[in-house]
């Protein structure tokens, strides 16, 4: 599968795209295949990381059950900035608040499907990337979303 890695303020990331969608983006230093899609995703991913772009526009095909695209579709959503809890899209979604904590744990492109803005009702909740929810915590600050977390 083509891909393409970058060096981020969290590290490295690699994007993976298949039959013109970006499908995964995973926390670990990757190839750099040629592809004006995976070059669109590093560039706006650059864009992200020095503060310069708050929304993605790239054609996102995540892989994983209905439930997964489903929660992606609604994460998708949330400006950059905002947040919601787990709760809230339990409720809009109609199903339970634990099933939307796992789907975001599933979510194969996180950052370009921001699952960062996701938090529990007492607090941060989990994040399934390297570094978990140190990770988020930055995302979150990087985003404006600070005052949440004091």
């Amino acid at each position: 599968m083509p891909e393409r890695s970058l060096t981020t303020a969290l590290g490295p990331v690699t994007v993976e795209a298949r039959d013109g969608a970006i499908t995964a983006l995973h926390w670990r230093a990757g190839r750099r295949d040629a592809s004006d899609l995976l070059a669109a995703a590093e560039a706006q991913l650059r864009q992200y990381f020095a503060g310069t772009r708050e929304a993605f526009d790239l054609p996102l095909a995540p892989e994983g059950s209905d439930l997964v695209r489903r929660v992606c579709r609604a994460i998708s959503d949330i400006p950059f900035g905002q947040t919601r809890t787990y709760g809230d899209l339990a409720k809009s979604l109609g199903v339970p608040a634990q099933a939307i904590g796992q789907a975001c744990g599933a979510n194969p492109i996180p950052v370009l499907i921001p699952c960062h803005r996701i938090l529990g009702a007492a607090g941060l909740g989990g994040f399934s990337a390297r570094g978990g929810v140190e990770t988020k915590v930055w995302l979150l600050r990087h985003e404006g979303a600070a005052g949440l977390l004091i």
